[in-house]
């Protein structure tokens, strides 16, 4: 296996990469993975216009979820339609950041047309990739190993690609970040240990791997620390309520940081308060959500119809046609982008 990227290489690495601004993004069509890439609902002229929104206040990086069923099912179609975003990415000066594999909400699902959105209610058809029962059973691996392989083998020669986020929140669960028992903890662990090992075995790969800290699971984060080139992490807090403390246990591992996932209003977790904090520091910052869509997240987490429209927003930049959800939030973009 080839070895973790030393601090030095990591760092090389950092220099030459712009201060990182971005977001999480599906199309505001697509409520999933499998609804964004499929054949018969991957929408390009969505996927251009939406990135041309983040073009137009400075973005330059978009993290994008993958999902191992459309390898299985469909491998060069999948391959084809990377090709597309990629390209269309590439045009807007947007690097991508791809998740691989993922432990959040809905833990049963299949190829063909997904479930329209719940009312009310935060990402009700996100997808866990690649799901309990196979995270839990190391004979259904192999076909995990060949994706992660093909994968890697195939981008590891493409700019268009920054990074590879191998496995997002590994032993969360069906409820995301609420913590309600749901959550798998430690039985993750060994398809983690194997997913970066599988990535280890792509030689020549160009691009750094990572997994982002997102809880206090001590096994899960002694793996993904020991074995990320460059660390991430998640935080839904403001400086003084979180993020300070979670950025300063990344930053001292000497290697470059992104934060993958922040931005929660309701929870003081804002562009305002979060993001100068975070370029000051030369940490990268991708917010989650970019459009308000399907996947719904401008809904808090644990929202439901009876509550009725929230008093603000919870995630997400832009409404569908290009206006922001918050005006004042672009004048704080500008000036954070233009520092």
């Amino acid at each position: 296996m080839i070895e973790r990227w030393s601090v030095e290489r990591a760092q090389a690495w950092g220099n030459r990469q712009p201060w990182f601004f971005g977001a999480n993004f599906i199309p505001s069509t697509a409520i999933n993975q499998l609804e964004m890439w499929q054949k018969d609902t991957f929408d390009p002229e969505m996927i251009e216009r939406e990135l041309g929104y983040a073009q137009g206040i400075g973005m330059n990086i978009m993290r994008v979820y993958l999902h191992d069923l459309l390898w299985e099912h469909d491998r060069d179609g999948f391959i084809d339609r990377l090709e597309r975003y990629l390209t269309i990415a590439d045009e807007k000066g947007i690097k991508t950041m791809f998740v691989i594999f993922d432990d959040c909400h809905n833990g049963e699902f299949s190829i063909g047309p997904q479930p329209d959105p719940a009312p009310y209610t935060h990402n009700s058809g996100w997808l866990q990739s690649p799901g309990p029962p196979v995270v839990e059973d190391p004979a259904q691996w192999p076909r995990l190993e060949r994706y992660v392989k093909e994968l890697l083998q195939y981008f590891k020669l493409d700019e268009r690609v920054a990074v590879w986020d191998l496995y997002n929140e590994p032993g969360n669960g069906e409820e995301g970040d609420a913590n309600d028992g749901s959550r798998s903890g430690d039985r993750s662990v060994p398809l983690l240990e194997a997913t970066f090992e599988w990535a280890r075995a792509v030689e020549g790969l160009t691009q750094p791997l990572t997994v982002g800290l997102w809880s206090e699971q001590e096994n899960v984060n002694r793996c993904l620390l020991e074995n990320s080139d460059i660390i991430s992490f998640h935080s839904y807090a403001s400086p003084e309520r979180g993020l300070q403390s979670r950025l300063e246990g990344c930053v001292e591992h000497g290697r470059p940081v992104i934060c993958t996932e922040y931005m929660a209003r309701s929870n003081g977790s804002t562009f305002e308060a979060c993001t100068p904090f975070m370029k000051e520091r030369g940490v990268g910052a991708i917010n989650w959500g970019l459009v308000s869509g399907k996947t719904q997240t401008i809904y808090p987490w644990g929202w439901s119809e009876d509550k009725g429209e929230p008093e603000i927003f919870f995630h997400d930049v832009f409404h569908p046609h290009g206006s922001f959800l918050y005006p004042e939030e672009q004048e704080h973009i500008r000036r954070v982008v233009a520092s």
